[in-house]
């Protein structure tokens, strides 16, 4: 919640599985200044790390390597000009930024299948069975072929998403949701 006393802002709550929360400057903290409005009263703040009222816990241990933590805010004290957007605009700012992420974990999944593909083929010509390299077999080729027309479909779905986002399009929810499932779902 968030609750403005003049100049500042006070937010107190907790929020879990922040990304890089143990090593950040600033996280951005999304507060309802306005409850009554529901999501309408969704705002957006940059939160610094050594404002009075925070307190970032301890690492969230992951299978994967990954800076994750927890925030704990108790009347965190933020200026008002480090709100963004203005007062009720943050589940749109929130929505927006979810679809720039989904567009970047489907460019990573990109890269993660343009390795994978590179490193299956080059097994498949080191490897050999009955005296040829495995890359000769008709059902191996035809994996191979699934695997670069999937990369290929990611690939554009990606691009697609992103270009769209940089040339302003008002929504690209569809496509970068879409772009996201396949290209993860690819690699």
């Amino acid at each position: 919640v968030a609750v403005r006393d003049g100049a500042v802002w006070r937010l107190t709550g907790q929020k879990t599985f922040i990304s890089n929360a143990p090593i950040a400057d600033r996280v951005v903290v999304f507060a309802n200044a306005e409850p009554e409005k529901g999501r309408k009263g969704i705002t957006a703040f940059i939160v610094r790390r050594d404002a009075p009222g925070l307190r970032v816990l301890h690492d969230l241990p992951l299978v994967a390597d990954h800076s994750i933590g927890s925030l704990e805010l108790d009347g965190c004290e933020v200026p008002d000009e480090d709100r963004l957007g203005g007062v009720g605009e943050g589940f749109r700012i929130a929505m927006g930024t979810l679809d720039t992420f989904r567009v970047t974990v489907g460019a990573a999944a990109v890269g993660m299948a343009r390795r994978a593909l590179e490193e299956a083929v080059r097994r498949t010509t080191i490897r050999k069975q009955f005296g040829k390299e495995i890359a000769e077999f008709q059902q191996v080729q035809g994996y191979l072929a699934d695997s670069a027309a999937e990369l290929d479909a990611s690939r554009l779905l990606v691009l697609r998403a992103a270009r769209l986002r940089d040339g302003g399009a008002s929504s690209i929810t569809q496509e970068a949701a879409v772009a996201k499932m396949f290209a993860t779902e690819a690699a």
